[in-house]
């Protein structure tokens, strides 16, 4: 054994090592899409202290899970924020925070895969603004036209502004080309 470089039970034992890493790739691969599917069936929607968020199981618009491209593509979710009703900053930054919980919440058992992506990236969120209710939901509308997830949430009305008022509509986490065929026209808040 002195004399030779490799002998065959060293390259019998290096194929084994790099099959059995190869078998065990795959397996958790599989393993990975079974969760996935299975963890989103468990999921309730939740009511957030002092807002609700807007999830009827009945009338859902269907969400699109679409594979991702890869490390290089950019992922987001947009917060957008109506700005008519003067809210406050600390107000803003409230429903913004239910918002992005209830997209959230809604991702984990809609969209793993997104999520998934999204997190790898940074979990970038951006806040734009409209100008009326109407703007509001005429954007929530687009964005179920486009498969997006969303999440509308609606004031409790115990501080600033009137009970069930619509304050921030929350989109993705998605592809940032999607997103932004919806709201890319959007000022920043």
């Amino acid at each position: 054994m002195g004399d030779k470089l490799l002998d065959s039970t060293q390259i019998i034992n290096g194929l084994a090592v790099m099959l059995s890493f190869f078998v065990g790739y795959r397996y958790a691969l599989k393993r990975g899409d079974a969760k996935d599917s299975s963890a989103g069936e468990g999921a309730a929607a939740s009511s957030l202290a002092g807002s609700s968020v807007s999830m009827s199981s009945a009338s859902e618009a269907p969400v699109s899970d679409k594979g991702y491209g890869g490390f290089n593509e950019n992922f987001k979710m947009v917060l957008v924020v109506r700005n008519d009703l003067k809210m406050g900053k600390g107000k803003i930054a409230a429903q913004c925070g239910h918002g992005a919980v209830g997209a959230y919440q809604r991702a984990v058992a809609r969209t793993p895969r997104l999520l998934r992506a999204w997190e790898n990236c940074g979990c970038a969120k951006i806040a734009v603004r409209v100008e009326s209710e109407a703007e509001l939901m005429a954007i929530k509308k687009a964005a179920e036209r486009q498969q997006l997830n969303t999440c509308l949430i609606r004031d409790a009305g115990r501080t600033q502004i009137e009970a069930n008022s619509k304050t921030v509509l929350a989109l993705g986490p998605a592809a940032a080309a999607d997103i932004d065929r919806v709201t890319g026209h959007l000022k920043l808040l």
